[in-house]
């Protein structure tokens, strides 16, 4: 079994104690102004790992009220945060105003470098990194299609199908095909088996999607960030698969990022035309939907400038859209 991560503060620590202690034990409050912090996005990750597979340490059933209260708790503090850090274009049309906001982002890219200049243990990095997340992909938005109604339900459902490998009867998972990679890199592909390795920016990535897919009021922001999922997928895992073939990975490695190249580029336009739809059928969440576009944008450029960070000495890489 995967062990449990170490805390990193009072409320992952509070998280992961035995249902007895917990019991015992008074919850502690998240320091307001951490809502981008280790121990609030570790604190979240626990939560919300219980409506998926279950997180490594996480003692409780997942509708626990003690630990639903906690990570509202949480949640108000990344909210706060995520306030204060997206500049969001509230008005305009999000079929002309999403790839605007996309042009406009000036973030490091990861797949460029990547492509150009990284080294086979800085690939194994990106995927350490992203496995949060890619080891259950399209699991947190998936909790959106039952908030939805009318065309835009039906697109997002569609954009879903491809993700779960379920528009063909030889396709497969997108997630197991992460998996794969990770096997074919020579690495654990247990889910949360890196959990004590991925900083807040890294935990960010899922919990982001998983604060907008559980909670309906934040429906219109789960349409706009899976739109610039899928807009921005198709040039940087082309950019990754060329990487991989560079420094000489196996095709089972690049499989995962060549199936994206492909699907991603018939969801590119779906999915904007998916936020259109949701703004024309609910024009009060337009707002919404613009503020999830620009979060994802916001949390993938914490999330490049942690790895250059930890790369550092890395040429500098003209910016594109997302990783």
């Amino acid at each position: 079994m995967v062990p449990p991560p170490q805390p990193r503060g009072p409320v992952s620590d509070w998280l992961m104690l035995p249902a007895p202690s917990r019991t015992r034990t008074k919850p502690p409050k998240p320091v307001p102004g951490t809502g981008f912090g280790d121990d609030v996005q570790l604190g979240l990750y626990i939560a919300y790992e219980s409506h998926y597979g279950g997180a490594p340490g996480g003692d409780f059933d997942e509708w626990d009220p003690a630990v639903i209260a906690m990570r509202r708790s949480l949640e108000r503090e990344f909210e706060a945060s995520l306030e204060r850090a997206v500049s969001t274009p509230h008005r305009g049309d999000p079929w002309l105003v999403i790839p605007q906001i996309i042009a406009a982002d000036q973030s490091r890219s990861v797949s460029r470098y990547i492509e150009r200049h990284g080294t086979l243990d800085e690939m194994r990095d990106v995927v350490i990194h992203r496995s949060a997340y890619q080891l259950k992909e399209a699991d947190p938005h998936s909790f959106g299609i039952p908030r939805l109604k009318g065309r835009a339900k039906q697109l997002f459902a569609s954009i879903q199908a491809g993700e779960y490998g379920a528009d063909g009867h030889d396709r497969r998972m997108h997630a197991e095909l992460f998996a794969q990679t990770m096997r074919s890199l020579g690495l654990d592909d247990r889910p949360n088996a890196y959990l004590d390795r991925l900083p807040a920016s890294a935990l960010m990535i899922s919990n982001l999607i998983s604060l907008f897919g559980l909670n309906r009021r934040w429906r219109g922001a789960l349409v706009g960030h899976l739109t610039v999922f899928e807009m921005t997928s198709v040039e940087p895992m082309g950019r990754y698969a060329r990487g991989l073939d560079r420094l000489g990975a196996p095709a089972a490695a690049r499989r995962f990022y060549d199936v994206h190249v492909l699907a991603d580029a018939e969801h590119e336009v779906i999915a904007l035309e998916m936020a259109g739809a949701l703004a024309d059928t609910e024009p009060e969440l337009t707002g919404d939907v613009l503020f999830g576009a620009c979060a994802a944008l916001a949390v993938e450029a914490r999330f490049s400038r942690d790895l250059f960070e930890r790369w550092a000495g890395a040429p500098a890489i003209p910016h594109a859209s997302v990783a």
